[in-house]
């Protein structure tokens, strides 16, 4: 495996960098493997793409609910599901079954995560002025549907960091969908805890496309709802971003990705260990190493290849550095941030001398971790603020799930009559100016009522 691993983690020069693993692709740009064309064959019984595959799950669902979820559960999953809710008596079973220090960690986790989102202000406000009052009214949206992937592992830290947010944001109604397993038919017992800890409203059982179908469109069994949150793999998204403007929708996230920009005085140990936890997610995981020291760089490359002989994902580890991870040596540590602005990482680490230093050139990044006390893997689970963070470099306009996802602002306008005639005016020249006499018309109208004696504007 070392002689293999040593090839794999590869130490690039900036230009090789930006040509390979640090090159942004659109979705249009990755190919569909054989493979997956292969599996769509023998479930829909030709070797349709992944866009055409979620279309058609989507539209069964749409047409036949509960009886479509169960059916392509059965086909994609191989799981026949008896109900489509867990019931509370299985969420109490599922409790009792997880280790009770899984179920501190859970309530440690749920409880900072509380914490922090408690802090952030979503308030609404009404400013009273000469010419009457404006303001904005911030209120919960009715109701989110949660989805918590449970594919290769159970994720219940994803729960958490998606409905605690909705719930400190006042969403009256919060529930779960999630995959289940294939031995028991119901999603994995810590991510049942998990929902306890979140106190979410009911928790449901599909995974992929149908699960996203059943929350947007409800079935008879799962009530729809307003928006839909949760990371998951390309089914789940692609199906997200067809059901965008039908239903509210946090994000369209991809793989997951931590860049880290580390100096000579970094632990090549600790910047190999924050690599290694990111590669191990997925073989499309990214994980980067930005460093000016070519010695640095070549200790963590060490480093990487020792510690990954003794991971339980080292194959998936090997993945991902062969796909999309790597080491960087770059000039400075000022071109490190500019090519991590430009990358704009879901999670960047900056283990650096003094990292508060460095926070000002920060301009793009789902979240900055600190200095090595402030490794990424406390983020992915207990620090406070959501796990779901922007990725594929959106970054550069978008932000981690937070309470303002669970919000809506609705406009206040009351306005007096003398702003009617002090502004009133203005919008019927510009309702001119667009030709739409109708509107012109309606403020003419209001302008003529206050003032009668005064002649219209022709």
């Amino acid at each position: 495996m070392s002689g293999k691993m040593n090839e794999t983690v590869r130490i690039l020069d900036v230009a090789q960098a930006q040509a390979s693993i640090l090159r942004r692709r659109a979705w249009d740009e990755f190919a569909v493997p054989d493979s997956l064309l292969e599996r769509n064959r023998a479930i829909f019984g030709e070797p349709i793409g992944p866009d055409e595959a979620v279309r058609r799950i989507l539209a069964d669902v749409r047409q036949r609910g509960d009886a479509a979820v169960r059916e392509w559960t059965e086909r994609i999953d191989g799981v026949s599901l008896p109900a489509l809710q867990v019931s509370q008596e299985q969420l109490d079973q599922a409790w009792e079954q997880v280790d009770p220090a899984v179920r501190e960690a859970l309530v440690l986790a749920g409880e900072r995560v509380q914490d922090f989102h408690r802090r952030q202000p979503a308030l609404s406000w009404i400013h009273n002025g000469p010419d009457g009052t404006l303001g904005q009214l911030v209120r919960p949206i009715d109701r989110v549907g949660v989805y918590v992937p449970g594919g290769t592992a159970p994720l219940p830290s994803t729960l958490l960091m998606t409905a605690i947010p909705a719930r400190v944001a006042g969403v009256p109604r919060v529930v779960a969908i999630t995959p289940p397993q294939r031995e028991t038919g119901l999603p994995h017992p810590v991510t049942l805890a998990a929902a306890r800890v979140a106190q979410v409203d009911g928790v449901y059982i599909a995974g992929g496309a149908q699960a996203m179908a059943a929350l947007a469109f409800g079935t008879e069994s799962i009530p729809a709802v307003d928006k839909i949150c949760g990371p998951g793999n390309l089914f789940t998204t692609l199906a997200k971003r067809q059901l965008f403007g039908l239903v509210g929708i946090d994000g369209l996230p991809g793989p997951t990705e931590t860049l880290v920009i580390a100096d000579a005085s970094a632990d090549p140990r600790l910047a190999a260990a924050d690599l290694l936890a990111q590669a191990e997610h997925d073989i499309l995981a990214s994980a980067i190493l930005l460093t000016p020291s070519r010695a640095l760089a070549e200790q963590v490359q060490a480093q990487v290849l020792a510690q990954m002989e003794a991971l339980s994902r080292s194959e998936i580890i090997a993945a991902s550095f062969a796909n999309s991870s790597g080491i960087v040596v770059t000039e400075s540590l000022e071109q490190a941030f500019q090519l991590a602005n430009a990358y704009g990482p879901e999670h960047l680490c900056l283990l650096v001398e003094n990292p508060w230093e460095h926070l000002s050139q920060v301009r793009n990044a789902g979240g900055v971790f600190l200095g090595e006390e402030s490794f990424e893997v406390l983020g992915d689970y207990v620090a406070g603020p959501s796990h779901v963070m922007p990725t594929g470099g959106t970054a550069r306009f978008a932000s981690p799930l937070n309470v303002t996802d669970f919000v809506k602002i609705v406009s206040v306008i009351g306005l007096n009559p003398e702003a009617v005639a002090r502004i009133g005016p203005a919008a019927e020249t510009l309702a001119q100016a667009e030709g739409l006499t109708a509107h012109a018309a309606a403020a003419r109208q209001r302008r003529q009522r206050r003032s009668p004696e005064q002649p219209s504007t022709p």
